[in-house]
């Protein structure tokens, strides 16, 4: 069993009932919602004539489904407009703090969280989102939770949930250029499985986590729900508070030197025990893009198509599914694939550094012949610092649209969605059939610079040959 680990220290500060062999009551410090999941969770405690317990730990934005092109109010969707008007009224009611339409600070919930300072370490964070293990990059324990406990969280601020074991996945070396955060959480993924997770928190630690800047931390904690984790967390540091110094909810002055020393007790201790631990190396690691189906199903750019028949009993059938949806040939090489739509955006690549990166790659070309591209930055905070540096411009001057902050194709609860058949270079998190958008739309995920690659070539492309003759280079 795991002991002084940074989860064990968060769960035990939080836990307010325990149980024998069942769910512990756990206190729930930041709960996060949006227009989705939120509504019938309102219904429910308002028709038990409760309140919400403290309205102040809960804050509320739209994401998922706000059009990118224009957000003009009413939205010509009836179902969005419905929903965003429900999560304004019910915010109104209950006195939570919104970020809509025309705030500053609207945008993906995974992104506006953090670069507020509502996330901290030591926090537990709960959103009715899968992807609410984003926010354990700073040494929080996050949890995306449903409808049924997004009510829970509102009544009462606290969540039964039993305690999760601890692996930690210790990563050595450093990622060459050309290679980022998202290909590192893909490789991770692929060598121990979509639900190799299970039971498990996720600590990622060593010399190439600690390199890492907090939103490329922020792209591995992100992802850590598909390898069937429950949350992923890394312990904070130097990085972590250079961060948050200064940001709009963070701790001000002698508030913020007692919160660095609370913080770094919250570390895992050197003696921590862990129940399992991985090592991998960073070094080793090229541009990777996902195939299937699933997450898990990702090769290097220099891999080709894995035969089914190959592969371990247990992932067969899932291989052979992936091929004929994907309607790719075991053997073919995954570089080459032609692409119709190239996707900059999402909680897991929608930040200003996801945008820099792509941005690199783009300048001086053209996006290819018949090729949908855009970009969607994470929040309005985002737009704006890309717009002051001049990435707009950059963007379309290359063919690029650059669109108003939202989940956009990520998951296709708006309308950006695929058509047909068409095949996606995605940075979003999830490849799953239909995701976005169309029931017969493929997704290749991949990181921003990978799909900025895809966009000028037409097709799947190693993004390291573009660095060639740079000036980035």
């Amino acid at each position: 069993m795991s002991s002084n680990t940074l989860y064990d220290k968060v769960w035990d500060l939080h836990w307010i009932s325990k149980s024998s062999g069942g769910p512990s009551q756990l206190f729930v410090g930041l709960h996060l919602i949006h227009e989705v999941t939120s509504p019938q969770a309102f219904a429910a405690i308002e028709e038990k004539k409760l309140k919400v317990k403290f309205p102040h730990l809960t804050v509320a934005t739209v994401d998922h489904i706000v059009p990118t092109t224009n957000q003009q109010r009413p939205f010509p969707d009836p179902l969005a407009e419905e929903m965003l008007s429900t999560l304004e009224r019910n915010c109104s009611i209950h006195k939570i703090k919104l970020h809509g339409i025309g705030s500053d600070h609207q945008g993906v919930v995974h992104v506006m969280a953090p670069e507020l300072g509502l996330t901290q370490p030591g926090m537990t964070v709960a959103c009715g989102d899968s992807h609410t293990s984003t926010h354990g990059a700073f040494g929080a324990i996050a949890f995306g939770i449903g409808t049924s406990q997004v009510r829970d969280v509102l009544a009462s601020q606290s969540l039964a949930m039993k305690k999760l074991k601890v692996r930690r996945i210790w990563i050595e070396g450093a990622l060459r250029q050309g290679v980022y955060a998202k290909d590192l959480i893909l490789h991770i993924i692929r060598t121990l499985g979509v639900k190799g997770g299970v039971g498990f928190a996720y600590e990622f630690a060593g010399p190439a986590i600690e390199k890492l800047s907090m939103e490329e931390r922020m792209t591995i904690c992100n992802m850590a729900i598909e390898g069937g984790a429950r949350c992923g967390y890394i312990n904070p540091d130097e990085n972590t508070y250079k961060y948050l110094k200064g940001r709009k909810y963070a701790p001000q002055g002698k508030a913020w030197d007692l919160a660095i020393r609370w913080w770094k007790s919250l570390c895992s201790d050197y003696n921590a025990i862990f129940d399992d631990e991985i090592k991998l190396n960073a070094s080793a690691i090229e541009p990777t893009v996902t195939w299937g189906i699933t997450p898990g199903q990702g090769i290097s750019i220099k891999e080709n198509i894995p035969n089914p028949e190959l592969l371990p009993k247990n992932d067969q059938q899932i291989a052979k599914d992936a091929c004929s949806y994907m309607d790719l040939a075991p053997g073919s090489p995954i570089e080459g694939t032609k692409v119709d739509v190239c996707f900059i955006g999402s909680c897991t690549n929608g930040r200003l550094s996801d945008l820099q990166e792509a941005a690199k790659i783009v300048e001086g070309h053209k996006v290819a012949t018949g090729i949908k591209a855009f970009v969607v930055p994470g929040s309005q905070h985002v737009a704006r610092q890309a717009e002051l540096k001049g990435l707009h411009k950059i963007f379309l001057k290359a063919g690029f649209e650059w669109r108003e902050p939202g989940c956009s194709m990520c998951l296709a609860m708006n309308p950006d969605k695929l058509d047909g058949r068409q095949i996606s270079a995605s940075s979003s998190n999830r490849n799953f059939k239909g995701r976005q958008g169309s029931a017969k739309g493929r997704t290749l995920l991949m990181s921003p610079a990978m799909v900025a690659a895809a966009a000028i070539n037409g097709k799947v492309t190693d993004v390291r040959k573009l660095f060639k003759n740079s000036k980035f280079s």
